[in-house]
């Protein structure tokens, strides 16, 4: 399978290529702001199995102009078909609502949610050719409505909130072609996000769990869910 991971460089994200990249039958195409970072999960990848098919993009999504000049046919240098495409990347800004920049906002919705739907709509012919056409977005349980709400986090929970609306609505715009979307609202997980969210709090989750969780959905769920926003999550936060 052809499998595209963006905020591939650390967290959850790390986890999920290492765990598909171990199949030498993927291709993985793994997407980050960090060249450092990306090597590292290259090497990690050569560790586990030296015929991996993982490759590396460094990019920064909050450059949403250049998703589709730039970022697309880097892309397509490694596959020309997507089979599953996970919007993992994210960033957080833990403060008063008061207290926030315009420029903090603008890079919160527009790496939390604008440059996910972009990237989507610019892999859709690809996705349409590809199977099992899973589109599967990672919220948050902040944006998931009806769920425990944190002060400090409202922009952060509103661009995950976005991303979980999106979903439902692609969903039905392209049940006609086959596509899946999904999307699950994850809880906590011990990640470097957490801690910044929650200094204090520990997560018995780790993300090599979440990540298996996120695989096994990815290649099985499409048969089961479809415009889902899924919540995963075993605690408050």
């Amino acid at each position: 399978m052809n499998i595209v991971i963006t905020g591939a460089s650390k967290g959850i994200g790390f986890e999920m290529a290492k765990l598909f990249s171990n199949d030498e039958n993927n291709t993985v195409v793994a997407i980050a702001r960090s060249g450092q970072l990306l090597k590292e999960l290259k090497n990690a990848c050569i560790r586990q199995n030296l015929k991996n098919k993982l490759k590396t993009i460094v990019f920064d999504l909050e450059e949403t102009q250049s998703i589709q000049t730039i970022l697309i046919p880097e892309i397509l240098k490694y596959v020309n078909t997507v089979d599953i495409l996970i919007n993992n990347a994210g960033v957080l800004i833990n403060k008063p609502f008061h207290d926030f920049e315009l420029s903090e906002i603008n890079k919160l919705i527009t790496v939390n949610f604008i440059s996910h739907s972009i990237l989507i709509k610019e892999l859709i012919p690809y996705i349409e050719s590809g199977f099992p056409k899973h589109v599967v977005s990672i919220s948050s349980m902040g944006g998931f409505q009806g769920s425990s709400k944190f002060p400090g986090l409202s922009y952060y929970s509103a661009g995950k909130a976005a991303l979980s609306n999106l979903t439902e609505c692609l969903a039905e715009e392209y049940k006609n072609n086959g596509i899946k979307f999904n999307c699950l609202a994850l809880g906590s997980v011990d990640t470097e996000m957490l801690r910044k969210a929650f200094p204090d709090y520990k997560s018995i989750t780790t993300a090599a769990d979440m990540a298996q969780f996120i695989v096994d959905f990815a290649m099985n769920g499409y048969k089961y869910f479809n415009g889902k926003i899924i919540p995963v999550s075993s605690t408050t936060p």
